[in-house]
C-alpha cells in the first residue's frame, strides 16, 4: 500500500460543488486521515476546492504535511497541486486574463513574467504543481472550453504556452501540460465527444504545442486527455504516453490523470471491465498518478497486483517517477517543522517592481500595452501594403488604444 499511496491524490471536499465531469457519479473515498495512513502522492486543491482564508488553509496544510513526515513509515510529504490557468484558482486570488488574451497579445515574454508571478505565490503557499497551461489547439468555437485555449495556430500555442511553462517553473512550481492530446477536436464541439483525426493532423496540429513545451520548455508534467481518438482512449494508448512522449521526445517527468480519467475507462469509455482493469491499462500505457483521488489505483489495483493480474513492475515504475519528482522539489528533505506561511496576500503588490501596483493591475496594463502594440504593428503592415485608406497608419490603433484602461 505504501507504493500505491505515492501514485494517487486525495481530494478532501470533493462532495461539494462539481468542478469536474461526472464528479457526482464517483464514489467518495472517505476522510483524508484514512488516506494518509500509508503516505500520499498528491493533495488535491487544498486552497481551491472551497472558498477558504489563505492563512487558515495554510495552517491546515502544514498540519497534514507534518503528519505525513512524522506519523507515516516513509515520512514523505505530499505534492500539492492547484489549478492556475488564469492565476491561482483560490479565494481572493487575482484573476488574470484568459489564454485567449495571451494569444491575442502575441507576447510570450509577457506571459512568462505573469506565470512567474503566479508561481511565486503558489510556492509561498506550499503548492508544488500547477495544472496549466492548456495547449489544446482549438478550431471549433462551439467547444465549451475554448476560453481556456490560446488559439488555433499550433506554433502560436506552442510558443506562448511554453513561455507560461518557463515562467511557472522558474518559481519552483511544476507546470502540467494539458490535455494530451486531441481534446479540443471532439466531434460537434461537444466536450468529452469522440475525436476523429488522421495521423497527419494529429502530428502537424495537435501535437506540435506539446512537443515544443516538452523539448524546448522542459515541462515536468503532462495530463492525459479524456478523449478517445479513432476509438482508442488516450489514457490507454502507450504509443502516445510512452512511445512518443518519453521515447521520442525524451520526457522524464510524471504523467497525471485528468480528474477521474482512469475510472472513466470503466464508467464512460467502457473499454475496461472494472476499476482494476482500468488501473492496469492506464499504468501500462504510462499514467503515473491517478487524480484527483485513488478510485482505481488504491483498493482495486492492490487486489489486482496481489492476484497476479497486474505486474507490480508497473507500480514500481510509476512510484519511482513520483519520488523522483518529490526529490527534485525538495520534499524528501522537508519536515514542515516551522510555522505555516501567514499574511500572504494572494493579490499583493509585494512581488512586483512598482510599489503600490497589484499583480492584477500590472498584468492588465501589460496585456493592454501588448495588445495595442500588436494592433499598431498590424495596421502599419496593412498600410504599407496599400490597403488602408488613412494617411496615418496608426490612427485606427490610437483610437482603440489611447484610452485603454486595465480590464
Amino acid at each position: 500500500m505504501r507504493r500505491l499511496a505515492q501514485i494517487v491524490g486525495f481530494w478532501e471536499g470533493e462532495e461539494g460543488d462539481a468542478v469536474a465531469p461526472l464528479q457526482g457519479e464517483i464514489q467518495h473515498t472517505g476522510p483524508l486521515a484514512d488516506a494518509m495512513k500509508h503516505g500520499l502522492g498528491h493533495i488535491t486543491r487544498a486552497y481551491g476546492t472551497n472558498p477558504v482564508e489563505t492563512d487558515e488553509r495554510a495552517a491546515w496544510l502544514w498540519e497534514r504535511q507534518r503528519f505525513l513526515v512524522n506519523e507515516t513509515r516513509l515520512g514523505i510529504p505530499a505534492i500539492v497541486h492547484e489549478e492556475c490557468l488564469t492565476g491561482l484558482n483560490a479565494w481572493k486570488a487575482a484573476t488574470l486574463p484568459t489564454p485567449l488574451a495571451w494569444g491575442s497579445a502575441w507576447n510570450p515574454a509577457l506571459v512568462e513574467e505573469a506565470a512567474a508571478l503566479v508561481g511565486t505565490t503558489m510556492r509561498d503557499l506550499g503548492i508544488h504543481q500547477g495544472l496549466a497551461p492548456v495547449l489544446d489547439v482549438v478550431r471549433d468555437p462551439r467547444w465549451g472550453r475554448t476560453e481556456e485555449c490560446i488559439g488555433e495556430d499550433p506554433y502560436l500555442v506552442g510558443e506562448v504556452g511554453t513561455a507560461y511553462v518557463r515562467g511557472l517553473q522558474s518559481a519552483g512550481v511544476d507546470a502540467t501540460l494539458k490535455h494530451f492530446v486531441g481534446y479540443s477536436a471532439s466531434q460537434g464541439g461537444r466536450n468529452f465527444g469522440p475525436v476523429a483525426l488522421g495521423p497527419r493532423t494529429l502530428r502537424d496540429v495537435m501535437l506540435v504545442p506539446f512537443e515544443i513545451a516538452v523539448v524546448d520548455g522542459g515541462a515536468r508534467s503532462v495530463m492525459h486527455a479524456y478523449t478517445e481518438i479513432d476509438g482508442l482512449p488516450v489514457a490507454t494508448d502507450p504509443d502516445l504516453l510512452t512511445g512518443l512522449l518519453r521515447e521520442t521526445w525524451g520526457f522524464d517527468g510524471t504523467v497525471v490523470a485528468d480528474y477521474f480519467g482512469v475510472a472513466f475507462l470503466h464508467l464512460l469509455h467502457g473499454v475496461a471491465a472494472s476499476h482494476a482493469d482500468a488501473a492496469a491499462q492506464a499504468l501500462a500505457a504510462g499514467i503515473d498518478v491517478e487524480l484527483p483521488t485513488g478510485d482505481a489505483f488504491l483498493a482495486p489495483l492492490k487486489e489486482a497486483v496481489e492476484s497476479g493480474a497486474v505486474d507490480v513492475a508497473y507500480v514500481d515504475r510509476a512510484a519511482v517517477r513520483v519520488l523522483t519528482q518529490k526529490a527534485r522539489l525538495g520534499l524528501l528533505d522537508a519536515d514542515f517543522s516551522g510555522p505555516a506561511p501567514a499574511g500572504i496576500d494572494v493579490d499583493s503588490p509585494n512581488t512586483v517592481t512598482s510599489p503600490g501596483v497589484s499583480r492584477r493591475s500590472r498584468w492588465c496594463s501589460f496585456t493592454t500595452t501588448a495588445f495595442c502594440r500588436s494592433r499598431r504593428a498590424t495596421v502599419t503592415e496593412v498600410r504599407h501594403r496599400g490597403r488602408l485608406p488613412s494617411s496615418d497608419p496608426t490612427l485606427t490603433a490610437r483610437r482603440h488604444c489611447s484610452g485603454a484602461t486595465p480590464l
